[in-house]
């Protein structure tokens, strides 16, 4: 979301593999300390699920041309009724998997505007402020989504999403309990609470919840990858590797697990972390930040 993460060229698969959000989220543990989990999951959705679901399709396409083709469809329908929040949404969406994220605020912006008591829309927009980075905003936004008499399990999980990223990591795990309340043993709000237990240098609890996610029935591959990474920033890197394989191929899973491991490595950042304890976590990244280089950014 505020800050991409820049993996190394070696290994490709990793970096598609890994959501968006839980790059960034993970890149505030190691260098970085690149640990990367919605998802090995996406955004602030991908695991938490980003811009909401309409009635229009309920999957996108995944081909980049086929995507593409279908963004444009819907941006007609959009142009030709810009009112219609269905279509809006569904616009939206397809300008997120695009990556095209400001676009999608401004879309939905103009929808929040014209329904400003629609909790489906506020919703989304929420979401797709959360995935450009618009972390205060999406807050205030989602805040107005649902109502303690009726949560919106995903609303919730986003919430939980944004608290990490703005280091409230006990926050955070008290939105995705709510969710859990809602929607129990979701493997996408249990991916999301690993990885909040990983930014919290919890890594054991980390492993546990995510271990959860990963063997619930919709776990997808985002979930087993970020089990993967906390796996390999633990040192278990022969059942990271194992994990891995089960999406990837053998040669993919060990290059990815290969380079977690020379990052680790190469970085005092872990090192310092484990010496001086979470407290210093944002002091050591601060400096880390400041001593590198353009391209590392």
């Amino acid at each position: 979301m505020s800050q991409a993460t820049v993996f190394p060229s070696a290994s490709p698969p990793f970096a598609q593999v890994v959501s968006k959000r839980n790059r960034r989220l993970l890149a505030l543990v190691i260098l970085p300390l690149l640990l990367a989990l919605p998802g090995c999951s996406k955004s602030l959705n991908d695991v938490t699920g980003s811009i909401g679901r309409s009635n229009a399709p309920a999957t996108l396409p995944t081909g980049e041309g086929d995507l593409r083709r279908f963004a444009d469809e819907w941006g007609q329908r959009y142009d030709k009724n810009p009112k219609d929040k269905e279509v809006a949404i569904t616009y939206a969406r397809a300008l997120h998997a695009l990556d095209q994220n400001a676009q999608a605020v401004a879309v939905l912006q103009g929808t929040a505007i014209q329904y400003p008591q629609d909790m489906k829309v506020l919703a989304a927009y929420g979401k797709a402020l959360a995935d450009a980075g618009r972390l205060n905003e999406a807050s205030d936004v989602l805040s107005r989504a649902h109502t303690p008499e009726r949560p919106d399990w995903s609303v919730l999980s986003t919430q939980g999403a944004i608290a990490d990223e703005l280091g409230n990591h006990e926050a955070a795990r008290n939105y995705y309990e709510e969710a859990l309340k809602i929607r129990p043993n979701d493997p996408t709000v249990l991916s999301n609470l690993g990885l909040s237990y990983a930014l919290a240098q919890q890594l054991p609890r980390a492993e546990e919840t995510l271990q959860l996610a990963a063997n619930q029935p919709g776990a997808d591959m985002r979930v087993r990858q970020n089990l993967a990474l906390v796996l390999a920033l633990e040192g278990k890197f022969g059942q990271a590797e194992e994990w891995s394989r089960r999406d990837l191929s053998p040669i993919d899973a060990a290059a990815n697990v290969a380079s977690i491991r020379q990052m680790i490595s190469q970085s005092n950042t872990w090192r310092e972390i484990q010496q001086k304890g979470p407290a210093t976590r944002r002091n050591v990244a601060a400096r880390r930040q400041e001593d590198a280089s353009p391209a590392a950014r």
